[in-house]
């Protein structure tokens, strides 16, 4: 980690200011054009002082549930990435094995083992992939904000739900603004879960509220 980097330590207040403004930018039309260098995704981070992970699950429920009562067509989307992971493991009979192999072989093994069973590497059977598309379907989404990262952390990392999961998505869900809710800080070059270990440098999603 740089020295130079600046970690998200918001106070109390100020969490609840950045959420007002992500509230607010979000119901604005600019939000759901494509923007960025790539002009081809609209991906985001919100980044938040860790210890606000309750107030954030909180506020992005309410935004989910505001927008939808007032829409007919179009939803938010809220998924949480770490009972997608769960509900993997679940659904392939894999929870007990998870548990035998980090008994006897460690967390470094079962973080392998587990990404290897979700095929993230693959596009065709990306299986993170699949279930955010049976989620959210791409012809009513307004937006899909995702939530969960850092209770996946180590199974699923920051870069990698950009990397190989959110481009990875079908071609059909490039207009929707898809938001990583990230805690630690994301400089837009770092990405420091926790705000304690830099994960991969990622330069494709933008900062949502940069204040």
């Amino acid at each position: 980690m740089e020295n130079h980097v600046q970690l998200r330590k918001d106070t109390t207040e100020k969490i609840y200011e950045r959420l007002n403004k992500l509230d607010s930018y979000i119901n604005k039309e600019e939000f759901v054009k494509t923007s960025g260098t790539t002009n081809t995704v609209n991906h985001w981070v919100f980044d938040y002082n860790p210890k606000h992970e309750l107030i954030v699950r909180e506020r992005v429920n309410l935004i989910q549930k505001k927008y939808n009562d007032y829409h007919d067509e179009l939803k938010i989307y809220v998924i949480d990435l770490y009972e997608l992971i769960i509900r993997h493991l679940e659904n392939n009979d894999y929870i007990d094995y998870c548990k035998q192999f980090e008994r006897e072989n460690g967390l470094d093994y079962i973080t392998v083992a587990v990404k290897n069973s979700l095929q993230l590497t693959d596009e065709g059977t990306n299986a993170m992939v699949g279930y955010i598309t049976d989620i959210a379907s791409s012809e009513d989404a307004y937006c899909i904000l995702l939530t969960g990262v850092g209770k996946c952390f180590p199974l699923l990392q920051g870069p990698e739900v950009f990397n190989q999961i959110l481009y990875n998505m079908p071609d059909n869900y490039r207009r929707i603004p898809m938001v990583l809710f990230y805690p630690g800080t994301y400089t837009e070059r770092e990405l420091i879960i926790f705000n304690e270990m830099q994960e991969d440098n990622f330069y494709r999603a933008y900062r949502i509220v940069r204040d």
